[in-house]
């Protein structure tokens, strides 16, 4: 008996004030659903309606089994691609189809795409501080508890610098002249993240495999410096460099620099990432799942990536819902070029909403053996749990330099 779509809906919640975008495809056998993570927390509301009012009708009544069909005629479907809230709404269907012909099957998700080649995934967890001893007892804490990856990020004094808690806060965004919160100089940062890595090397010693991320804040010739400072302190890669519009430095970073580069986390369309792939320019490739179009497409791109010696490092903080993770984590079970999985333990409320979800030990993350993606939610408790308010709607905010124009991304 054929199994068809009978409503795609989505649920909101945000148990750790991130906004969250699960989407639930429901059947038409009445206890059999699926979910997936459509999570774009900078403009959540535009996907819930891509989702609701245009991919639901498109496919109600369309066969679950039918995935790769139902992924390639939902892109189209709107004739012009590769954007942002179409993947999302696109990934939320695509994850959940899997999440269902996984529990059709009796199996987990990662055995359907091949079975694992590894037990668990290891994960880089982050440590940040507004000084460098702040950082290194964070460092310090996360060896502690087993984890052999850590992600360091230190405070520019006075200034907003990504990765810190001085990070200005989506609402805080001002549009006018730069105040001591919205302000962050390049310059200035280099100067400290070359003294915070030869400290760390230092003290934490050569065991731990230290990351660090720029956030594409530095323009390239600022960059190039940037590397050549911090290669002495071997580190396991550095994170998101340049920014998207300016692929064409990543040649220059190549030839003047042996650090190893993740980069992606901003990627949408293949044409952004392909040419960094098929010219070995960078060695992980971090994207963020949901933003091109979910599992079906991520495991393409991890394949691809095999044929050029790139690993990859899926995009996994806190604005990956749940469901994003144990998406990520499939993939990082059944593909041999896993490299490293980004993650941020999840709160109290997380594990009220959501049940099933990869277990972090011995700095590593273990998967469910539940059938499909092995996360549920519990509807009752996402809704106690709304949207947090932001005068902005949860925009980017906007840093800016100290000449008042703005610090991308």
């Amino acid at each position: 008996m054929t199994v068809r779509i009978r409503k795609i809906r989505c649920i909101m919640t945000a148990p750790a004030d991130i906004r969250l975008v699960i989407v639930k495809v429901e059947t038409t056998e009445p206890d059999l659903y699926g979910l997936g993570c459509a999570t774009f927390t900078q403009r959540p509301l535009a996907v819930v309606e891509a989702v609701e009012q245009y991919l639901d009708p498109f496919l109600r009544h369309r066969d679950v089994n039918e995935i790769e069909d139902i992924f390639w005629s939902s892109r189209m479907s709107s004739y012009w691609r590769n954007g942002p809230v179409l993947n999302n709404a696109l990934s939320g269907v695509d994850m959940a189809l899997w999440d269902i012909k996984g529990k059709r099957a009796g199996m987990p998700v990662y055995d359907l795409l091949g079975g694992r080649c590894r037990r668990s995934a290891d994960v880089y967890v982050h440590a940040s501080g507004s000084n460098i001893p702040q950082v290194l007892d964070g460092a310090r804490s996360w060896m502690e508890q087993g984890h052999r990856h850590v992600r360091l990020q230190v405070e520019v004094p006075g200034q907003a610098t990504y990765g810190t808690a001085s990070d200005l806060q989506p609402g805080q965004s001002v549009d006018g002249p730069t105040t001591p919160q919205s302000m962050f100089e390049p310059a200035d940062y280099v100067r400290i993240a070359r003294r915070l890595f030869e400290q760390a090397r230092c003290e934490l010693g050569e065991e731990v495999e230290l990351l660090h991320d720029v956030h594409e804040r530095v323009p390239g010739p600022l960059m190039l410096q940037l590397a050549r400072d911090l290669e002495p302190y071997r580190l396991f890669f550095f994170e998101d460099p340049l920014p998207p519009e300016e692929i064409d430095h990543f040649r220059l970073l190549r030839q003047h620099s042996i650090i190893p580069i993740a980069m992606g986390e901003l990627f949408n369309n293949p044409n952004e990432f392909l040419p960094l792939i098929k010219e070995r320019l960078i060695d992980y490739i971090r994207i963020h799942m949901s933003q091109i179009g979910g599992l079906s497409a991520g495991l393409r791109l991890a394949h691809l990536c095999e044929f050029f010696g790139v690993a990859t490092a899926w995009h996994g903080p806190g604005d990956t819902s749940p469901v994003g993770h144990a998406a990520n984590l499939a993939l990082d079970l059944c593909c041999h070029n896993f490299g490293i999985q980004e993650f941020s333990p999840f709160n109290e409320a997380t594990h009220e909403v959501f049940s099933g979800l990869p277990e972090m030990r011995d700095g590593a993350l273990w998967p469910s053996s539940e059938p499909g993606l092995g996360v549920a939610i519990d509807e009752q408790a996402a809704a106690r749990y709304p949207y947090p308010s932001h005068p902005f709607n949860n925009a980017w905010p906007a840093i800016r330099r100290r000449d008042g124009s703005v610090v991308t991304p």
